[in-house]
């Protein structure tokens, strides 16, 4: 592993993650400053640069380290080690930037087991188009807007006069519930889906800042879909995690897609991704 300023990769992404940082995944000054300090605070040579020894270690990658002749400590504990699955199976199925983001998802809301992992890994999948997507697409076109909104558009006229303009689609169809102002205040558009299961309205983005300490989250939304993607969908999946002990079957995987998706669309693909996951962790 070598990362140094000017790279632009998926292991740049990675790193940014790890560092508290936005992932664009391009190491510019920003990046290599966030690199040293790191480095300078874990007796690191303060370079700039990641190299096998910094990569390890931001990662948390358990390696062989020896052990001081004039005192035995207690192994270093990492975030991964706690868990009761390898990560790692999970490559070439899963993003490595939603890989990077499991250990610590995971131990914070609990989703500690194969099974659990699984079945939020298969929703998530599934939510986001495999994972490519983190920002509610509402470009509908008119029939689009009366299939999906019938009670919000009924006629033929309100729905022309709203198609292919997402910003007023999402006033209008989430103005005045999930903790939103009206349709004029914005706050559809601004607190509109994001993240791997497309947390949507403003009590939800306030309950989950909350959660996580981060007040930002309210006046800058977007981060749930650049620093929070998989963080935000596990906050919302706890609803699902007695459901999802229950077992491997075609009915658990079912019963958690009502409660994620209110229905059962996408039930197929939701099933291929359960079993795909399970079979590798398990």
């Amino acid at each position: 592993m070598l990362l140094r300023r000017g790279d632009n990769n998926e292991n740049v992404k990675l790193l940014q993650i790890k560092l508290g940082l936005d992932p664009i995944g391009n190491f510019g000054p920003k990046t290599e400053d966030a690199v040293k300090a790191y480095q300078l605070k874990n007796g690191l040579s303060p370079d700039g640069i990641v190299g096998d020894n910094t990569w390890n270690k931001i990662m948390e990658v358990s390696v062989p380290t020896p052990v001081p002749e004039k005192k035995i400590p207690q192994p270093k504990q990492t975030v991964q080690s706690t868990l009761s699955f390898d990560i790692t199976k999970l490559k070439g199925h899963v993003p490595d930037i939603v890989i990077a983001q499991i250990p610590d998802t995971a131990k914070k809301f609990n989703i500690n087991t194969p099974l659990r992992l699984a079945h939020f890994l298969a929703q998530c999948g599934h939510e986001s188009g495999g994972f490519t997507t983190t920002t509610e697409n509402l470009n509908y076109s008119a029939l689009g807007l009366k299939n999906t909104f019938k009670k919000y558009f009924p006629t033929d006229a309100l729905a022309n006069a709203y198609a292919r303009q997402p910003e007023k689609i999402a006033n209008r169809v989430y103005g005045n519930r999930m903790g939103n102002g009206d349709e004029g205040s914005g706050d559809g558009y601004r607190y509109r889906g994001r993240g791997y299961i497309q947390l949507t309205g403003k009590q939800n983005y306030t309950a989950f800042s909350q959660s996580i300490a981060d007040p930002d989250v309210i006046t800058n939304p977007t981060k749930v879909a650049t620093n929070y993607q998989l963080l935000s969908a596990a906050w919302f999946f706890q609803r699902c995690l007695s459901k999802c002990d229950i077992g491997p079957s075609r009915e658990v995987v079912t019963a958690v897609t009502r409660l994620v998706n209110g229905g059962t669309i996408g039930l197929e693909d939701r099933i291929k991704h359960f079993n795909e996951y399970y079979n590798l962790l398990k």
